[in-house]
């Protein structure tokens, strides 16, 4: 199985609902380094698994979404404890979507599996992981 791995970042604020979450129920910020590892089994004609510069920008294209945004006041997230390992899924879902509407040009047709890594610190981070 072959990889191709891009990042990015984002800035978001959030609060949590549940007495687990601590102080971090009040509205805080936080900063994520994401990562979208994109799989496949074979490489094309020219050796490659997606190009490089689409999946950078189909990335951008997701986490402008999320970026800078309270996810509190987001409708998609209304209600919803958005934890790092649910951003994963989100993000996960929105390449997903990239990937099958053609945005990763020719070679995207190729990509099996999707993986997006959320890292809050060089301590501590979350993935999700599925089929595209």
């Amino acid at each position: 199985m072959f990889s191709l791995t891009v990042s990015d970042h984002i800035m978001i604020a959030h609060s949590f609902r549940g007495a687990e979450f601590g102080p971090a129920q009040k509205l805080h910020g936080a900063t994520f380094v994401v990562e979208a590892e994109f799989r496949a089994p074979r490489l094309d004609a020219l050796h490659l698994l997606v190009d490089i510069g689409l999946a950078r920008q189909e990335l951008g294209v997701a986490l402008q979404t999320l970026n800078y945004q309270n996810l509190d006041t987001l409708p998609e997230h209304a209600g919803l404890n958005t934890t790092t390992e649910y951003l994963c899924q989100y993000i996960h879902g929105l390449l997903v979507a990239a990937v099958q509407a053609g945005k990763l040009g020719a070679q995207g047709s190729g990509v099996t599996g999707l993986k997006v890594t959320l890292r809050e610190s060089p301590n501590a981070w979350a993935s999700f992981e599925g089929a595209v």
